[in-house]
């Protein structure tokens, strides 16, 4: 469907050769027909009127309506007086790009994790941040500013988490990104150019931590986990930083053991080393008051990286990275070449969500959502089918059930799949090969309780009972 353009004179990109005298007519034609038969203009578009197209071009308005009439009768163009001249619409493209593949059907129930309740953003309040913004702004905030972000939210974050995460953070260490993807970005390319040449990521764990540490010349060395957390002491003694999850696991759901918090903090100490923090869900914790960030422990060894991402919506990609003091410079240095800086209204709207007690308010409330969320995934499984063990709900938005020993983790999602539920194997989050108990990790975050409920009921004999085979 052609776009219908607002305005009299619609610009349109053509290019003209003024180096070859007496050929504008014939260039301006051969441009126009290209543009149709390649689909740059789509039948039904309109052109702009010769008057423009010559004053847009510095040619003649006579050598314009010329090209215009030539294309009629050649049936490219249709012209009827008093209306826009605008592409036939039966004008054949150049052949089009072979379709890609039909997408495979999204599941009808899909326990995918990672995904917020994405109808609980609280839409309301982000406009009312963003008009307060708008109006509070400095006349200086359009402009580049300063690429690790503006003060005014380095500053409200660096007191957030003192307040709720217990860190200990100055806010000239803030540097303030796109979502904890570009953080933990820029924080290993930080960390490849001080010559670190290998990152410690938890096993199992996010498989994106791995890709990105080779993408930036980083060679990933798996971290075993257990019902205490990460095993540091076990990993390769060239390893001196390491990606951790201590408030909630990705993807067991275990929090990282006092005793193992200690042992990871003396691990970087030895090693002259930084431990990463992933602090992704830490806010919704059911049932205890959430556990201090890791980073209030050992400042000079943390760096922490956090988001709102699932605490409020993906699609606004903010986040920020606490870094040590002798990494601050680098990292912000990294973000600067990476894009200049996150956008400077969208940082002003954060702030000033965060200052006026409606993120506290919102995150309230989503707890409750998410703990009824949780119950009715609890009662489920204890309807359809008893006896299946559930791990790593005691924060977060996702759980694992623990498949009856001998069954196929992949054969149980295939089998999930043909009823329409989505379900996820825990091996997709494995890297090393050793034998492991069969699990499916399921995330609850953006289905209803009655989703839920439907889900379970759906697959629950294939949970409760060893049918599905390796």
């Amino acid at each position: 469907m052609a776009v219908e353009w607002s305005g009299l004179a619609p610009e349109l990109f053509v290019r003209l050769d003024r180096s070859r005298r007496g050929e504008l007519g014939t260039q301006l034609q051969e441009e126009l027909r290209e543009a149709i038969r390649s689909g740059r203009l789509s039948p039904g578009e309109r052109l702009p009127s010769t008057r423009a197209m010559a004053a847009e071009l510095g040619i003649s308005r006579g050598l314009a309506q010329d090209c215009y009439e030539q294309l009629v009768a050649e049936g490219y163009l249709v012209a009827h007086a008093g209306s826009a001249t605008r592409v036939a619409e039966e004008t054949r493209h150049a052949p089009a790009t072979p379709r890609p593949p039909a997408r495979v059907p999204l599941p009808a129930v899909d326990f995918r994790s990672g995904v917020p309740d994405i109808a609980g953003f609280p839409m309301r309040d982000w406009m009312w941040a963003i008009a307060e913004a708008g109006r509070t702004a400095p006349l200086s905030a359009p402009g580049y500013g300063d690429t690790a972000g503006r003060p005014e939210l380095r500053g409200v974050v660096a007191a957030y988490l003192r307040r709720v995460r217990g860190a200990s953070v100055d806010p000239a260490h803030v540097v303030i990104c796109a979502g904890f993807t570009q953080g933990l970005h820029l924080v290993l390319q930080a960390l490849a150019r001080a010559g670190h040449a290998r990152l410690g990521v938890e096993d199992p764990g996010h498989r994106d931590w791995a890709a990105i540490a080779e993408r930036v010349g980083l060679r990933p060395v798996p971290v075993p986990v257990d019902e205490d957390g990460a095993r540091l002491r076990d990993v390769d003694g060239q390893v001196r930083a390491a990606v951790l999850t201590p408030a909630h696991q990705t993807p067991t759901g275990v929090v990282l053991t006092p005793a193992r918090r200690r042992e990871a903090i003396a691990w970087a100490s030895e090693r002259g080393g930084v431990l990463v923090e992933d602090d992704y869900d830490a806010e919704f914790r059911y049932d205890r008051q959430a556990v201090g960030s890791l980073q209030g422990l050992a400042p000079d060894l943390v760096v922490t990286i956090g988001s709102v991402s699932k605490s409020l919506a993906p699609a606004l990609r903010l986040g920020w990275v606490v870094c040590p003091p002798g990494l601050a410079e680098a990292i912000a240095h990294e973000k600067e070449l990476a894009d200049r800086g996150s956008p400077a209204l969208d940082q002003l709207a954060l702030a000033r969500l965060i200052e006026s007690g409606r993120y506290d308010r919102h995150l309230r409330r989503m707890r409750g959502v998410y703990a009824r969320k949780r119950e009715a995934l609890v009662a489920a499984l204890a309807e359809h089918a008893p006896g299946a063990r559930l791990s790593g709900l005691a924060a977060g938005f996702h759980a694992v059930v623990w498949l009856p020993a001998g069954a196929d983790e992949d054969a149980v999602a295939r089998a999930a799949a043909a009823r329409g539920v989505g379900v996820y194997p825990l091996a997709g989050y494995r890297f090393g090969v050793a034998d492991h108990p069969p699990q499916l990790v399921l995330g609850f975050g953006n289905l209803t309780e009655a989703a839920i409920a439907r889900g379970i009921a759906a697959i629950g004999d294939l949970l409760a009972a060893p049918a599905v085979m390796g």
